[in-house]
């Protein structure tokens, strides 16, 4: 993988987390006007419990350490000065700066940066009940024409989310089968890509291979 597609997946997962991790602090601190926690039930469907509870706090300990961990560790590198204080959002926010500021000139920054990313951002995923991230890709879905086109990156495979999809093949189970979504494998997104005018590298950043999970 080259810098700037390892730059391109950074900030993708970088994205992730400043999304995801305050959603990680609302799980363990609901609101004084939140029904109580045995009634309460995340959205992984879950009954609360306090195991899961310890989970999310460790998790939150464990990406805030990172963050920090690893903004250090970028500045170390591009000779910058050490970072100021800062909340991990704020963090976030100034490692998405520096993606251009040197990261990625840098393979060898650039792959650590990805590789840290991805993984707390998929620790946080699974605290929060998430199997996985879905992200819009660019351009209209060949059947259907609407912009409902997602990649999973854990699956690496496109699916289009429009529930009344349909393709022109009358053998395919979108005729029969309202549940059914047209998924375009790994292996199919050059084409995909092709016929609906699309970044091939900026699908393929947002599905990094599984086996380089950290």
């Amino acid at each position: 993988m080259t810098a700037s597609s390892s730059a391109s997946s950074s900030a993708f997962w970088l994205g992730v987390l400043l999304r995801q991790f305050p959603e990680l602090n609302r799980e363990l601190a609901p609101s004084r006007t939140a029904r109580p926690a045995a009634e309460r039930t995340p959205r992984s469907g879950r009954p609360p419990s306090a195991p899961i509870r310890l989970f999310v706090s460790d998790t939150i300990r464990d990406i805030t350490d990172g963050v920090v961990e690893l903004e250090e560790a970028v500045c170390d590198r591009l000779r910058l000065p050490h970072p100021p204080r800062g909340t991990v959002e704020q963090r976030l926010l100034r490692l998405l700066a520096l993606l251009d500021r040197g990261i990625t000139a840098d393979p060898l920054l650039a792959d650590h940066v990805r590789a840290e990313s991805r993984r707390m951002a998929r620790r946080c995923s699974r605290a929060l009940g998430d199997a996985e991230t879905p992200v819009r890709v660019r351009g209209r879905c060949p059947h259907c024409d609407s912009v409902s086109l997602r990649v999973f990156p854990h699956r690496e495979t496109v699916l289009c989310i429009n529930p009344g999809c349909r393709c022109a093949d009358p053998s395919c189970t979108c005729t029969t089968d309202d549940r059914h979504r047209h998924a375009w494998p790994r292996d199919r997104w050059q084409q995909l890509t092709e016929t609906i005018a699309a970044d091939l590298t900026e699908l393929t950043a947002a599905a990094d291979e599984e086996d380089s999970a950290g």
